[in-house]
């Protein structure tokens, strides 16, 4: 038996090393918006084989996992003390998720996650699964990090175990390593998707949020939420205005719902979203840019039409099909902005831009203007340039 646990252990430890080594190639054809990786930079084969299988060969003769996983996704990001931090999403074989965080010297290749997952501490609530942390260094000094926290839906009649429950889970730390639980936010419709702004507004802490009717219909929710709040430690909407608005027969008609924190610039506030629609093979998640003003971050400044960035190739086969989904980004002090996004629930990529070519996209580009006949003056507008 021995034999084969050795043999298993040398070639998966080999494979294993030459996945966290591989060197990362960037792709240069595109849109010149932004540019893709080879790669995927974090995936269920990136985490440590001793958190999957028992390494003693007495216990675990035929060397098999004892804990499997089944995708790593929808990372939260964070540059802290001169590296690349993703605090994903690790969902086991058991369909439960926790969060993980793995490092890199560079933010596009060499991620290798830290010996041991983090460990949230529990409210007297205690949910059943959590996901999708964003992660804020606030000007007050502390790191947010807010993700859904999934319980249960005890009103669902007998029989019925799939309707759930979302609120906004938040934890805080100074560290990254040690993690204060704080209250869940408390608000009159469902949180999946809520995510902290990195600076005070008129003194109050300002919360990006998604208002749904439902567990996974947004329902009434109009769209992308603002509300500010008092205290973070008990935190609770009172107030809740929509920002960004879904609409008919566009790329978020379904729901939108904001990324990562946005990124202060000199022209305004940079905001990363996703937006959901249907089509004959389900929902279809792309990832979208806006602006909003500087002294007012609740005001939009201007939007492109359509999609910033939609699965392609590879991306968009996975646990859930055509979905391209993020709520990490990092911007380094040459205005290099890497985009961490993840593809169809199942694996994190990277791509990058700059400051400069964002602002220019945005601004350049024109918004929707939500029927074809618009979209039609726009197009004869650019030609009409470029030939005459």
């Amino acid at each position: 038996m021995n034999d084969i646990y050795n043999e298993r252990l040398n070639i998966i430890s080999k494979a294993h090393e030459q996945t966290l080594a591989r060197k990362n190639e960037r792709i240069l054809t595109g849109n010149g918006i932004f540019e893709r990786y080879k790669n995927p930079v974090l995936t269920a084969d990136h985490t440590p084989l001793f958190w999957r299988y028992d390494l003693n060969p007495e216990t675990n003769p035929y060397f098999m996992e004892r804990f499997g996983i089944n995708a790593v996704f929808n990372a939260g990001a964070i540059k802290w003390q001169d590296k690349y931090l993703l605090i994903a999403r690790v969902e086991g074989y058991d369909r439960k998720s926790f969060f993980a965080i793995a490092e890199s010297p560079n933010g596009v290749d060499n991620f290798r996650f830290r010996e041991y997952p983090v460990t949230l501490p529990q409210t007297g609530d205690k949910e059943t699964n959590v996901y999708d942390m964003r992660l804020t260094a606030h000007e007050d000094g502390w790191i947010y990090g807010i993700f859904c926290a999934e319980r249960k839906d005890p009103e669902a009649p007998a029989g019925d175990l799939s309707s759930a429950v979302a609120s906004a889970g938040i934890v805080r730390t100074k560290d990254l390593i040690s993690w204060e639980r704080l209250s869940d936010l408390k608000s009159k419709s469902q949180q999946h998707n809520v995510v902290l702004h990195p600076e005070f507004v008129n003194g109050k802490y300002a919360l990006y949020t998604r208002p749904q009717d439902g567990f996974i219909d947004a329902g009434s929710g109009g769209g992308i939420g603002w509300a500010l709040i008092d205290d973070m430690t008990k935190a609770e909407i009172d107030k809740e205005e929509i920002i960004n608005y879904r609409h008919y027969h566009t790329v978020k008609e379904v729901k939108n719902g904001e990324g990562p924190h946005p990124v202060k610039t000199p022209k305004g506030w940079l905001h990363l979203a996703h937006g959901v629609r249907n089509c004959a093979a389900g929902l279809r998640y792309i990832l979208y840019l806006y602006l909003t003003d500087l002294q007012h971050p609740n005001k939009l400044i201007t939007e492109p039409a359509g999609y910033f960035m939609a699965p392609m190739e590879k991306e968009r086969v996975g646990d859930v099909y055509n979905v391209l989904f993020s709520n990490g980004w990092i911007t380094d002090n040459d205005c290099t902005i890497y985009i961490y996004y993840a593809s169809s629930d199942t694996r994190m990529h990277v791509a990058t831009s700059s400051i400069d070519r964002l602002l220019d996209y945005c601004i350049n580009t024109a918004p929707d203007g939500y029927c074809s006949a618009e979209s039609m003056k726009t197009l004869n507008k650019i030609i009409n340039v470029n030939l005459f």
